[in-house]
């Protein structure tokens, strides 16, 4: 396995940029010019703080479309790491660097995959799209949601979306995901009397107050999940009250929690049922909302089978579907009616120091994207483009 691959090659030029969000550092450029070289129009989106790529190549047709982010979280304290974080080193097989996994190894992938496609396949059905953020680590306001809105905006549909994730757990493939959880977070207020411990009649202890009603919300079954998802989860992130005097009740009570629900709740009913049980309580309070992202589940389709087909002719056998894990950018894209599914490499370094991919990892990975490639958009692999 030569360690001069070029999907090795890529990822190295990739890490080596510090794109720590929103930045991307010129990663963006350097994946333009390939695509360019291929015939892809290039459309740069910046938006406020994030620079954004969609690139496509064919204006007709079903749309095919790899998608992921530069944009990498910080690197911690350096001295932390064996190697630079933004020096990509290579050590008996195995790529280190801030983004090999999570998702340079990806990009370069995708890349690569996509050049040897167009080389054989150069009058391929329909076309390959590109949509690339920079803001995935960060408060992906201005990044593919955006994307997303402008594409929608003009009637421009993405039919069949791999997002290149760090979705497998011991080696490249061996798990895909083909859905997420949604993700809620609620911002609650209670409200009490602030006054001093010694007078507690005088005062209304916010804490005391809302401790029984935290406990049902804790303790609270939302729903049974289904074969593609786990139940709903409910979990308080943060609790915090007083005013560092250790002789004053507080006057008021935060508490943030955050729900990973499944397709058997909504985000609107998961709500309507959280202020019930504090009005039961008959609580002061007021709630903020963030819906980070519905769920959403690509069961069936030409993607899926296109997906398990090209795993099984890349290693031999093929991949385990789940749902598990964080949100994706995934989730601004599947609700445009798009098949969506998720296969990077081993998701085991991800954020942490000396973040890695093995070589033999990135290597299978670009077969594989090419594999899918071939098997939508070349009509002798059966496709019927629907």
């Amino acid at each position: 396995m030569s360690d001069n691959h070029p999907t090795l090659q890529l990822a190295r030029e990739l890490i080596s940029r510090p794109s720590i969000t929103p930045e991307d550092a010129g990663c963006q450029t350097l994946m333009a010019e390939r695509l360019a070289a291929l015939g892809f129009d290039i459309e740069s989106m910046v938006f406020e703080d994030t620079t954004n790529m969609w690139a496509r190549r064919n204006q007709s047709g079903p749309v095919f479309c790899f998608a992921g982010h530069t944009d990498v979280v910080p690197p911690g304290d350096r001295s932390d790491w064996n190697t630079d974080p933004f020096t990509p080193t290579d050590i008996d097989g195995v790529l280190f660097g801030r983004g090999a996994a999570d998702m340079k190894g990806s990009l370069a992938a995708m890349i690569v995959a996509t050049e040897r496609f167009v080389k054989k396949h150069p009058d391929h059905d329909g076309s390959i799209a590109f949509l690339i953020t920079s803001d995935e680590e960060g408060p992906f306001i201005n990044g593919t949601v955006r994307v997303v809105e402008t594409l929608e905006a003009r009637s421009e549909k993405i039919n069949w979306c791999v997002v290149g994730e760090p979705s497998s757990t011991e080696y490249a493939g061996d798990v895909v995901k083909y859905g997420r959880r949604g993700s809620m977070t609620g911002y609650l207020t209670i409200e009490g009397v602030q006054g001093h411990v010694a007078y507690p009649h005088l005062a209304r202890n916010p804490v005391h107050l809302a401790a029984p009603a935290i406990a049902e919300l804790a303790s609270e079954y939302w729903d049974d999940g289904n074969a593609a998802f786990p139940p709903t989860s409910f979990q308080i992130v943060d609790m915090r009250a007083g005013t560092g005097a250790t002789n004053v009740v507080p006057g008021r009570m935060k508490v943030t929690f955050n729900l990973r629900f499944s397709t058997e709740s909504t985000a609107q009913g998961l709500q309507k049922r959280i202020l019930a049980i504090l009005d039961k309580h008959e609580l002061v309070y007021s709630m903020d909302w963030i819906l980070n992202g519905e769920p959403f589940l690509t069961d069936q389709g030409p993607l899926v089978d296109a997906t398990k087909a090209a795993v099984a002719d890349v290693i031999g056998s093929p991949p385990v579907l789940s749902t598990a894990g964080g949100t994706s950018d995934g989730r601004f894209i599947a609700p445009t009616g798009a098949q969506v599914i998720e296969l990077g490499p081993v998701n085991a370094s991800i954020h942490k120091v000396n973040e890695h991919v093995s070589h033999r990892d990135l290597i299978t990975l670009t077969d594989m994207y090419e594999r899918i490639l071939e098997r939508i958009l070349v009509r002798s692999n059966g496709n019927e483009n629907n």
